[in-house]
């Protein structure tokens, strides 16, 4: 029976039963039709606001898989979506009627702890990579939610809590291996194919498909200072305050989140404030644990916490101290922008939109990125934006589809608000459905969007690789 696919110009493909069935002769994974038992399953992606359904599932179990994958595809002419993680705000993850890619059985790591390098492939989740990584008391520079797939999250930038001490993800990857429009594999770094090997740091989905990174390792843990300390919510401006200052002279083997949100029913929070306003900090410090107790001792002291669940544990979990706040399945809608600074009136404009919180999930946060990465040149990855100190990120999540509208306005209202206090820049790992071209440059700047342009010319002429941010070309 013929089956219709989406092309690229958005048009019904047909597809005989004899070319799916030559596809999946070559295909040792998992080919999934929507009848199939593991489609629905498959097709759903962390942020419940995409509820897209492809064609077709292909869940590769190597490199040859993609190379079979992006074959039939580009023989087709099918739109095409790429799968890792399935953590992307804007669910770049999953296409309507086209072919998803499904990398998320390619979970091999391998660790060389005497160069300090890691070969992981493209469907770990952070969580992956840092179990094999502290076997060693080695990391990578990885995010803050340790279900994340640490390919978009690479091909995007990247940041995490070592970046204050390494830079962004993507500065400290090595190699790639890529699946190119073409079907062919090859391999980029500084002296193999430089081009791609610059684009594809930071530059996205838009080149090829990466099926393993090489990433440096840095000697971490395994056990560092971490955890959280929480304030009543009309402590936020003296937390704020703080927070801005102290994060101002804080040595880089220190990371701070300020968050300002409706306290949740966690066990780690007394039952007298849950549901209520409250301030929070978290904290990462990678040095000496004795040091990094003197520094923080009189943030703990500051003002009356009502939580602090700071103390030494595996950096494992600190990396998946935020993953409660993220569940798979809710509604999400992010706005985001780059803050070289964090003044008064930043403050008080950001406690003022928080009062006005629409959903107990919802959060404004301030992550504390400044160091490594202001130090390396503006070109030297697409992920750019050097003047950047933090990253703020006005996270709304919510349950019900009807409370769609007030979450949204409240979230592009803050984003408003805050506008002044930014660089101009912003993270595209951030970037929503609708985000189109003026927020892709606000992402990477106009040089770096032009040289992205020409490399994407180069490698993609065809633009077979849309189903992205897209950096024209």
């Amino acid at each position: 029976m013929t089956i219709n696919l989406k092309g690229l110009d958005g048009a019904a493909v047909s597809i005989t039963p004899e070319a799916l069935q030559a596809f999946k002769a070559g295909f040792k994974g998992v080919v999934l039709a929507p009848e199939d038992a593991a489609y629905e399953e498959t097709r759903k992606i962390w942020n419940a606001m995409i509820d897209r359904r492809p064609g077709l599932i292909a869940r590769c179990s190597g490199t040859a898989d993609v190379v079979q994958a992006v074959r039939f595809a580009a023989q087709h002419k099918l739109l095409h979506s790429v799968r890792g993680g399935g953590h992307n705000i804007a669910g770049l993850a999953v296409c309507d009627g086209g072919l998803m890619i499904d990398m998320s059985l390619l979970r091999g790591v391998w660790v060389d702890p005497v160069g300090r390098t890691a070969r992981a492939q493209a469907g770990c989740t952070l969580a992956m990579l840092d179990r094999e990584t502290q076997m060693h008391g080695l990391a990578a520079v990885m995010g803050f939610v340790s279900e994340t797939g640490i390919a978009g999250l690479t091909v995007g930038g990247g940041f995490g809590y070592l970046t204050r001490r390494h830079g962004w993800t993507c500065d400290t990857v090595r190699s790639m291996e890529v699946v190119t429009a073409d079907a062919k594999v090859v391999r980029g770094s500084a002296t193999e194919n430089a081009d791609l090997f610059w684009a594809l740091r930071g530059g996205s989905g838009n080149f090829g498909i990466v099926t393993s990174f090489e990433y440096e390792l840095f000697p971490t843990g395994p056990e560092i200072l971490g955890g959280a300390i929480a304030w009543r919510g009309e402590d936020a401006k003296q937390v704020l305050d703080t927070f801005r200052e102290f994060s101002a002279t804080a040595p880089r083997e220190l990371t701070l989140v300020a968050a300002l949100r409706i306290a949740p029913p966690a066990p780690w929070l007394p039952k007298e404030i849950h549901g209520k306003p409250m301030a929070a900090i978290f904290v990462c410090y990678t040095g000496k644990v004795e040091d990094g107790e003197k520094l923080l001792a009189p943030l703990r002291k500051m003002g009356s916490p009502v939580a602090d669940i700071v103390m030494r544990r595996p950096y494992t979990q600190m990396q998946s101290l935020l993953d409660a706040t993220q569940p798979k399945g809710r509604r999400y809608y992010w706005k985001s922008h780059y803050l070289g600074a964090i003044g008064r009136e930043a403050v008080d404009v950001a406690i003022t939109h928080a009062a006005r919180i629409a959903s107990p999930h919802s959060a404004i946060l301030m992550f504390q990125i400044g160091g490594a990465l202001n130090e390396l040149p503006a070109g030297h990855s697409p992920a750019g934006n050097r003047d950047a100190h933090y990253v703020l990120n006005i996270a709304g999540s919510w349950e019900k589809p009807d409370d769609d509208a007030v979450n949204m306005g409240w979230a592009r209202d803050t984003f408003e608000a805050m506008k002044p206090f930014s660089t101009g820049g912003t993270y595209v790992n951030f970037l929503t459905e609708e985000e189109g071209a003026g927020r892709i440059e606000a992402a990477y700047g106009r040089p770096a969007l032009d040289k992205l342009a020409a490399i994407k010319r180069k490698w993609d002429p065809e633009n077979f690789f849309r189903h992205t941010k897209s950096v024209g070309g």
